[in-house]
């Protein structure tokens, strides 16, 4: 008995703390607002947000409701996260590789790399990226084109946009082409564990990939075509690109900014996760008759990705909350549609920011729980 009160009375105390902290603020804060006849309430979601937003993936405009925009602002974070944590990813693996290589160049050209843009600020490279690099390209008249199709001006990114025909078909290949992946892969690992046989998944999981989808082409009834983007005069002086996919200047800079910032970190994670394994491993593997490439997929990265995991979640996360500076160059995220112009408008600052305060919570709890999900799937298993 002693015991467990020894045990639980900490925690209740620190429980007990809280909940005086959290309903202090609560209670001063209703206090306040009563004083000033602020009314609390999120009826302000349902009016007319009267505001334009430049860019966003879903249709929008003035006349459409406050929580409309809060979706726009929230698809724009997710979407530049998204690519962030793609692009980071590809690179950080490719540098932390290259930082163990053999080759003296290829070796410091990437220590070079990790160690300039991991010691800038994120802000600043955000600022260079869009006010020296991308504010100082040509006007549309005046872009050359890139093999004709692509362009890139001071008014962003045009590159031709894919019209598609019966597009629901060749989604559903593509789901079957993963689906057959997914069960190869299972087959070729109880074929392994149980004949010690290594079936090719690789290279099958590559025709897959590319057969359902042709598939859905040759009889499926699926049709792809483009559209280029071209030149459009709307006034004396003034011209745009009409047709075509347009990325605006915001989001790719501030997709460089955030994929080359966070990818120094995930290739330091990378490299301490392959020297993290023993070298004593290698070569026993190799004196087995493994190759490089075995080696390297059977004994290595297996292990590697145990070491890796768990801090590259973290510079996940950290991308993810990074990407709210995208309101220092006007990209039309979460904090500059939703904290932003719709908090000054409605005067609703508790509201929205508590909003905006869960949303980024619940992404970060989304890719940790992913991402555990995945760490805990390549654990090893002590039987």
């Amino acid at each position: 008995m002693n015991f467990k009160v020894k045990d639980l009375g900490p925690q209740l105390i620190t429980v007990l703390a809280v909940v005086l902290i959290f309903g202090f603020f609560t209670y001063n804060a209703q206090v306040n607002m009563e004083n000033r006849g602020i009314d609390f309430g999120y009826g302000f979601l349902s009016q007319e947000a009267s505001f334009d937003v430049q860019f966003s993936l879903i249709e929008y405009d003035g006349s459409h409701s406050y929580f409309r925009a809060y979706l726009v602002g929230l698809l724009n974070t997710i979407l530049v996260s998204v690519i962030g944590i793609f692009l980071a990813t590809i690179l950080g693996i490719i540098v932390g590789i290259a930082r163990l290589s053999s080759n003296y160049l290829i070796n410091k050209f990437a220590a070079f790399y990790v160690e300039f843009f991991r010691n800038i600020p994120l802000l600043l490279q955000l600022f260079f990226w869009y006010f020296a690099a991308l504010r100082t390209l040509p006007l549309p008249q005046e872009a050359e084109s890139t093999f004709g199709v692509f362009f890139l001006t001071i008014k962003g990114l045009y590159v031709p946009a894919f019209i598609w025909e019966n597009f629901s078909i060749f989604f559903y290949s593509l789901v079957a082409a993963f689906i057959s992946v997914i069960f190869i892969k299972t087959y070729a690992k109880k074929v392994q564990e149980s004949q010690g046989k290594q079936i090719p998944v690789l290279f099958i999981s590559i025709g897959l990939i590319l057969i359902f989808p042709l598939l859905s082409f040759l009889i499926g009834g699926v049709s792809l075509s483009f559209e280029i983007p071209k030149l459009k005069q709307l006034a004396t002086t003034s011209f745009v690109f009409d047709g075509g996919l347009s990325l605006p200047p915001e989001l790719i800079a501030l997709t460089l900014a955030l994929s080359l910032y966070t990818a120094t970190f995930i290739a330091e994670c990378v490299r301490a996760g392959v020297q993290g394994v023993g070298k004593g491993q290698k070569e026993a593997a190799a004196s087995i008759g493994l190759t490089p490439n075995q080696v390297l997929k059977l004994v290595v990265m297996p292990q590697a990705l145990r070491i890796i995991i768990p801090p590259t979640t973290n510079q996940y996360l950290n991308l993810t909350k990074n990407s709210s500076l995208a309101a220092a160059i006007a990209y039309p995220d979460i904090v500059l549609v939703f904290a932003g112009t719709a908090l000054m408008q409605t005067g609703k600052a508790i509201e929205i920011v508590s909003i905006t305060m869960f949303t980024y919570l619940s992404l970060s709890i989304s890719i940790s729980v992913l991402m555990n999900w995945y760490n805990k799937r390549i654990a090893i298993k002590e039987k």
